[in-house]
């Protein structure tokens, strides 16, 4: 008989997770906190390293259709344009990593995995947030389960109105702030990194034409760093601007940003950078906090996912690939093995090392963007020069290729 396997939360983890436990025949039900079903209305990236996880889930050609796909990766001064390099995307990519690296908007991408989902009967659930768990019948009554009866090897799953239901397998896919993480390993810290991120969306067609290339452009300068690439074919561009302050803590992907307070901080940064904030109309604001990588993510028949076991900050573009990774690693590992405890034991031990990696990474990343230190001023100093010579494209390619090349599909085949 089928396992029924139920997931907290209907993200891009979520729905990733229930898409490819449902192409392995199980049964998948999902219980999304919010009312309604969508992303906030900005960008992502997705390299290689996910999109062959994309391919094999049957999503990658919808998802093509809806993105855009960037020339190169380019790392610029603020003030100046100057390249420290640059790294060929697009058809070099494909070629070189065997699967496409594109640009999607995150509301677009969610559709895709949502219309998978439905195809194959996931049910989704909304308004409902799963608020914790328990494994067995003598545990029940500390936790205001007495009432039900629940079938041995079961779990016992517990909604915020009371409700509970009875499941096989609980994933937490329930993000940053995971109620299945809490209950799971209590209260785990986080560390305001004292940066803040700007994130909006503008029309292509309100910016002068030729002004944003048609790459992941990324500028960096004392204390800040700018990022903008197209989405949806080239008819919007998404942009991400990260700011050193400490006079906001709100870690929410939802408040709005003042847009007058963004210009002047990247006032007389690159034209190009501030002529696409002069036709912003509004923008998002949020902390970035840092959490130390956790070495547990399973409980039995419970695991995490995605921002729920490792949330990663945006300095490597990381954060949804490695959802996207997780959730086929999860499902392969629940169809190859009968016994739930041992095949979340064997999900967390392909996993663990490469999202610890990529989160660690992805912090390092902050201090070189932000010309922090002199140490980082050195490097920068250096791929500049090495840039004349035409090496600093190489050294910036190959620093990319463990995460790029992967490719978790063949891996486990």
């Amino acid at each position: 008989m089928s396992k029924k396997i139920v997931i907290a939360g209907a993200g891009i983890g979520g729905l990733c997770a229930a898409l490819a436990l449902a192409k392995r025949g199980f049964e998948v039900a999902v219980y999304e906190q919010s009312i309604h079903l969508g992303e906030v209305g900005t960008g992502l990236q997705l390299s290689p390293n996910a999109m062959h996880v994309l391919k094999t889930l049957g999503v990658a050609d919808e998802v093509k259709a809806k993105a855009f796909s960037p020339t190169s990766a380019v790392m610029r001064h603020y003030q100046t344009g100057k390249k420290y390099f640059t790294v060929p995307l697009g058809d070099t990519a494909t070629q070189k990593y065997g699967a496409d690296y594109l640009h999607i908007h995150r509301a677009d991408l969610h559709s895709a995995l949502q219309h998978a989902c439905e195809k194959l009967n996931v049910s989704i659930h909304l308004g409902r947030t799963i608020h914790n768990y328990q494994h067995t019948p003598q545990n029940l009554a500390s936790h205001s389960l007495a009432s039900n009866k629940l079938t041995p090897h079961k779990l016992a799953i517990q909604f915020e109105n009371s409700e509970s239901l009875e499941a096989d397998v609980l994933i937490g896919a329930d993000g940053i702030k995971s109620k299945v993480q809490s209950c799971m390993l209590g209260q785990t810290p986080a560390k305001f990194t004292g940066q803040v991120a700007w994130r909006g969306v503008v029309e292509a067609n309100k910016l002068p034409k030729g002004l944003i290339k048609h790459n992941a452009n990324l500028w960096v300068g004392p204390g800040k760093h700018f990022v903008s690439y197209y989405l949806r074919g080239g008819n919007l561009v998404n942009f991400v601007a990260i700011q050193e302050r400490t006079d906001w803590q709100q870690e929410s992907w939802n408040e709005p940003g003042d847009i007058s307070e963004l210009r002047d901080t990247f006032a007389g940064w690159h034209p190009e950078v501030t002529e696409l904030l002069t036709a912003t109309e509004s923008c998002f604001l949020w902390a970035l906090f840092d959490r130390q990588p956790l070495q547990q993510w399973t409980d039995r028949n419970v695991a995490l996912l995605g921002d729920a076991c490792h949330p990663m900050l945006p300095f490597l573009a990381q954060g949804a690939a490695m959802a996207i990774e997780d959730s086929y690693a999860l499902a392969h590992c629940l169809a190859n093995e009968n016994d739930t405890q041992i095949a979340l034991k064997a999900y967390q031990a392909i996993r663990l090392t490469r999202t610890r990696n990529i989160q660690l990474g992805a912090r390092k990343n902050a201090s070189l963007y932000h010309m922090s230190s002199p140490i980082e001023q050195v490097k920068l100093a250096i791929l500049s020069g090495l840039s004349i010579i035409g090496l600093s494209d190489k050294v910036a390619a190959n620093k990319l290729d463990f995460i790029y090349a992967y490719n978790i599909v063949e891996q486990l085949n």
